[in-house]
């Protein structure tokens, strides 16, 4: 199966679904119940909690990963729409998509361990000021730099969207409305996937 073209057929009220509305719905599941716990007086257990939480990780790649992966679907699987005398920046694109991808995959699975150790409350747990430093000065910059990743690939994906649809070179002026679009993704799929659809569709009929 193409997943590419899966992406680029999709409605938008899947991508909607997966993006944001499963996580939606779970935070809200949890929130009430903790809201529930605390109205009874009675304090969250851990024990009771844990293994909940251990579902919003997956929850959160779910979502960063459909986010993503119908990124890659419009900056890549649209490059045969783009003019062949237009010179699109995709390596520079594919670098800067996978630091991010990397990250995140990184940064969920450590709270995943985390969160699957058990549950031991001590009196004298005193938290390791230094390492908390060491581990603040590494991932801080990654995480700047994973967010500059992330507005490219915004940026590229609005581009390639663009340039595939006025068939010419455009400037930012040109995309400056998807760009936004993409980036406000749980707004944005509604407008911006029907015309990734109708080009998708043109491109299964010039490559037939």
């Amino acid at each position: 199966m193409n997943l590419t073209r899966e992406f680029l057929k999709a409605k938008h009220w899947q991508l909607f679904l997966l993006m944001f509305a499963v996580p939606l719905l779970f935070q809200v599941f949890l929130m009430a119940s903790l809201v529930t716990n605390l109205a009874k007086g009675d304090p969250p257990d851990p024990t009771v909690f844990s293994p909940i939480m251990m579902i919003f990780p997956l929850l959160i790649m779910l979502c960063v990963g459909t986010m993503f992966g119908w990124l890659w679907s419009v900056a890549i699987g649209l490059q045969p729409k783009v003019p062949s005398h237009i010179k699109m920046k995709v390596p520079k694109f594919k670098v800067l998509f996978f630091i991010p991808v990397t990250y995140i995959v990184i940064i969920m699975t450590g709270v995943m361990i985390l969160l699957s150790q058990p549950y031991t409350p001590s009196e004298n747990n005193q938290p390791n000021v230094g390492l908390i430093g060491l581990s603040m000065l590494v991932i801080i910059p990654l995480h700047l730099f994973s967010i500059f990743c992330i507005f490219y690939c915004l940026y590229f994906a609005a581009k390639t969207m663009m340039t595939a649809e006025l068939q010419r070179e455009t400037s930012f002026s040109d995309f400056a409305g998807e760009f936004f679009l993409f980036w406000f993704h749980p707004i944005g799929v509604w407008v911006i996937q029907p015309r990734i659809n109708k080009l998708a569709e043109n491109l299964d009929e010039t490559q037939k």
